[in-house]
């Protein structure tokens, strides 16, 4: 029997999986590597942290992960969650070691002392002897979500005890935020959380080999082919960004369903792009007001400037510096705290694991060239 039909095969802006998870081959492996130590009984040698621009799918490797650990027989226990669950440190106990479940943990099946669990009337509690109470009872995995935006003292209680954890029980602690989220965790104390190692993941573009195929793909599970000038156009007017990627497959598997054509070619790219462009109007919009809600957008355009406009351009600490002091930013921490405004919103982005000279890259090419435009052509309506 064929394929079974589908109604809508890509789902962009939704949070949820793409059809094909592509291009992330690497980042898959330090997950499964960190895994397989919690399977073996003992925790893997550091946390993990995917940093990145919006978009590129780092929700999107956590669901993975999460799917991956549950899959496992016996499973291991996974725990997601974002800022807005654990406000407090109280909130941050109660969400990984909950009253209930600890008081069946009893001490002399974990080895912990009696004096260190939680009066029965309630009372202060230990985060890192609960946790490691619970670990010993079963591998857990905390998955944690927009971190960029973690409450500083509850970020390093958890920072800390992750550490404390590791050392006794397996436990592993994944982060996911903006590229702003090293210096968020950088201003917490927990110093020791930046020895990572390959534990730092940058998400950033796909390769286009990877964009072409979470195209592909998707499409051919379906019985629909794609020609290559078609996949090419997408790829190319894409920019490898995630988010724009689906987009292209949204538009293209509407063509296919529109006009009952089995193979997509590049006549059907050139229809799907007024579509894939509108959406991508919207959320560049989006983003242009963020950057002047947060006073940025001078020093956005003055920084974009530093890049030759191309899918793969660079640009040193020196371009970047001298674009904001032209700009009228002539104090060093000035330009300095522009610079890091605009990395935490993603904008521009310096990817973890280079090697000097470090260089910097825009989160969306096509978006610095939009700021630009706008920026030039006088007050906006609305």
């Amino acid at each position: 029997m064929g394929a079974t039909p589908v109604r809508r095969l890509f789902t962009p802006g939704t949070g949820a999986a793409p059809p094909a998870l592509t291009g992330r081959e690497p980042e898959q492996a330090v997950l499964s590597a960190c895994l397989a130590d919690l399977i073996g009984g003992s925790a893997p040698p550091h946390d993990v942290v995917l940093v990145g621009p919006r978009g590129n799918g780092k929700t999107v490797l956590l669901n993975w992960f999460k799917r991956a650990c549950r899959n496992r027989r016996p499973p291991v226990d996974v725990v997601s969650l974002t800022p807005g669950d654990i406000p407090s440190r109280e909130d941050l106990i109660d969400a990984l070691s909950p009253r209930a479940g600890v008081s069946k943990l009893l001490p002399r099946k974990v080895g912990v002392a009696a004096a260190e669990w939680p009066a029965p009337g309630g009372g202060p509690r230990n985060l890192s002897r609960v946790l490691a109470a619970r670990c010993r009872k079963r591998p857990l995995v905390v998955l944690l979500d927009e971190a960029h935006t973690l409450d500083v003292d509850v970020g390093g209680a958890l920072l800390n005890a992750s550490q404390r954890v590791r050392d006794e029980a397996p436990f592993l602690l994944v982060c996911a935020g903006t590229p702003g989220l090293p210096a968020h965790f950088n201003a917490m104390n927990a110093s020791f959380w930046g020895r990572l190692g390959d534990g730092l993941l940058g998400i950033g573009r796909l390769s286009a080999d990877a964009a072409a195929e979470a195209l592909a793909k998707p499409l051919a599970t379906q019985g629909v082919d794609a020609d290559a000038d078609a996949l090419a156009d997408a790829v190319e007017h894409s920019q490898r960004y995630p988010y724009f990627v689906q987009l292209w497959g949204h538009a293209l598997w509407r063509r296919h369903v529109a006009t009952g054509a089995a193979r997509l070619t590049a006549a059907h790219a050139a229809a799907a792009r007024g579509e894939v462009s509108v959406r991508a109007a919207e959320y560049y919009q989006t983003r242009y007001r963020e950057l002047e809600a947060e006073g940025l957008l001078a020093a956005a355009v003055a920084v974009a400037r530093a890049f030759r406009g191309g899918a793969d351009d660079e640009a040193t600490d020196r371009a970047v510096d001298l674009a904001l002091a032209e700009s009228g930013a002539g104090d060093t921490r000035a330009r300095l705290a522009l610079r890091e405004g605009l990395n935490r919103l993603g904008y521009i982005w310096c990817p973890p694991g280079q090697l000097p000279p470090v260089t910097w890259r825009t989160g969306i090419p096509s978006l610095t060239t939009y700021v630009v435009d706008q920026a030039g052509s006088g007050p906006r309506e609305g």
